[in-house]
């Protein structure tokens, strides 16, 4: 688990929490307009991925290609406090919920800290 602390003014106190780091791997569907169906949703994906940046449960993400460059898929590491939060998330994510990724593995991750 990463330790993650917001420095508050809270007499004198920080305020700390775990974060539990998660990486997804998914794959999209393979049907003929898969390509079409994931652009069509792409702006309410990186609209929701925006949000989580700016709440800083974002890490990375970004797209996995096939040999002639077409997305096929997505990699992104995210954080959050409780499996529960991340569990919403999933409940809440473009992708999922318009069956693009149609593949998907959750792994727990640890981001390396390279100094």
């Amino acid at each position: 688990m990463l330790f993650f602390c917001e420095f508050l003014w809270l007499a004198d106190f920080f305020l700390c929490t775990y974060m539990k780091q998660y990486l997804i791997h998914a794959f999209d569907a393979k049907d003929k307009n898969a390509l079409k169906r994931r652009l069509a949703v792409r702006p309410k994906h990186f609209d929701l991925v925006a949000e989580l940046n700016r709440q800083g449960f974002f890490i990375y993400g970004g797209a996995i290609l096939n040999d002639a460059g077409t997305m096929i898929g997505s990699n992104m590491v995210l954080q959050f406090e409780t499996d529960l939060d991340f569990e919403n998330y999933l409940l809440s994510e473009p992708y999922i919920l318009h069956k693009i990724w149609r593949k998907i593995k959750v792994y727990p991750f640890v981001l390396a800290k390279v100094d």
